[in-house]
């Protein structure tokens, strides 16, 4: 049974111009939902936007998994006016409606997890519902315009304990058969069944100031998947303002030089020594760095990566190891996602304020002086604790 989604993604937002790509805790709107969806039961993702960066950001980006898809999307299903119905068929279309089951993911619903989407699947795959979406408990007294309860007797004000109040849809995932899809041309159709949600995922990103609010959220999401800090397997580091002070010397041609501690490449040495891994996820493709991390005989070294959250939870399913067994040292915001979300987030000292406000650890020393040998030696000491 192929399971495929759709990502259906505008260039021309005029709400929050450039919503898809404005970046919360670092990582562009639009990866939250993907992201999720990767590491989800689907076979196929199409990110399906009339957006040319985003296209090519993806390509870039995901050529570690077969999974993500991109396709163009015509100008005619990409105006404010058109349906996501009519994208959603715009695709079906144009690959020959090779699928069993659609999935729909609204990347304006960032708190959406893999386990939401499988278990939307779950509804249409195993239980033989036709169609399925989520849903939030709501027990709000609910009332019209005209002054009417529409659904409790205000004269028999119920206990918030005894109310069941509604379901209401949040727009975050979606999922029908093909069968289903065809015959109504809609996201939902037949005998539909409904699969919960916590009730903070009813935020979705509709205004500026919902970023704000959501980001937090999301930092208290991503904090729980830390779990219990185990013994360190695996110490992860981004490379410019960790193992360098951040600075480039610049040539017409390209990139000269870095600066490298000598002293933080010995202390790698000591991190083997110990029994922990040094990774390396860097956002740079520099030939420079390639030199460095062979030199320093780094087995893992990650270069050009944008999104090192996903990244780094495709090492964790490689390498079948939890994150509450792997440390992480980095200073931007790019590094945010993933400080909040392993055993131990280390920043140097001169890392960004947003960054200092995250990580467990504020290093004394700072990048490419001594922060990574700093960073060795707690981690080794925080191992021997264990």
């Amino acid at each position: 049974m192929k399971k495929i989604a759709i990502i259906p993604l505008r260039a021309g937002s005029k709400g929050i111009p450039g919503k898809n790509k404005r970046k919360m805790l670092g990582r562009p709107l639009y990866q939250w939902t993907l992201g999720e969806a990767i590491f989800s039961n689907l076979d196929e993702v199409y990110v399906f936007t009339d957006d040319e960066a985003i296209l090519k950001q993806v390509e870039a980006e995901y050529s570690w998994t077969p999974k993500v898809k991109t396709m163009y999307r015509s100008p005619e299903s990409a105006t404010d006016t058109a349906s996501t119905e009519m994208a959603m068929l715009e695709l079906a279309e144009r690959i020959n409606y090779d699928f069993d089951i659609i999935c729909l993911l609204q990347a304006t619903s960032p708190l959406t997890d893999h386990s939401d989407i499988n278990n939307t699947l779950q509804k249409v795959s195993v239980e033989e519902y036709d169609s399925a979406l989520t849903v939030v408990e709501n027990k709000r007294f609910i009332w019209s315009d005209k002054g009417e309860s529409l659904n409790y007797d205000f004269l028999a004000r119920p206990r918030r304990q005894d109310f069941n109040g509604m379901l209401m849809e949040n727009g975050a995932v979606y999922a029908a058969t093909k069968e289903t899809f065809i015959q109504n041309q809609n996201r939902l159709g037949g005998k539909i069944g409904v699969v919960h949600m916590p009730d903070d995922t009813l935020a979705e990103i509709d205004e500026l100031s919902d970023f704000t609010v959501v980001s937090e959220l999301l930092k208290i999401r991503l904090q729980k998947l830390k779990g219990k800090v185990e013994q360190i397997k695996y110490l992860v580091f981004d490379v410019d303002g960790v193992f360098t002070p951040g600075n480039v010397a610049v040539s017409p041609e390209g990139e000269l030089f870095k600066l490298f501690s000598i002293r933080d490449g010995m202390g790698l040495e000591i991190l083997r020594n110990n029994g922990i891994t040094p990774v390396v996820i860097t956002s740079e493709n520099s030939p420079i760095v390639a030199r460095r991390m062979e030199k320093l005989q780094i087995q893992h070294v990650f270069l050009g990566v944008k999104d090192k959250f996903a990244r780094l939870n495709h090492f964790c399913k490689e390498q079948n190891i939890k994150r509450s067994q792997i440390a992480y040292v980095g200073d931007d915001v790019n590094d945010l996602c993933n400080l909040c979300a392993v055993g131990w987030g280390l920043t140097p000292n001169d890392g960004l304020p947003e960054v200092k406000q995250v990580a467990d650890i504020v290093l004394n020393n700072k990048g490419g002086d001594m922060a990574i040998r700093e960073a060795v030696e707690f981690i080794i000491n925080q191992n021997k604790r264990q």
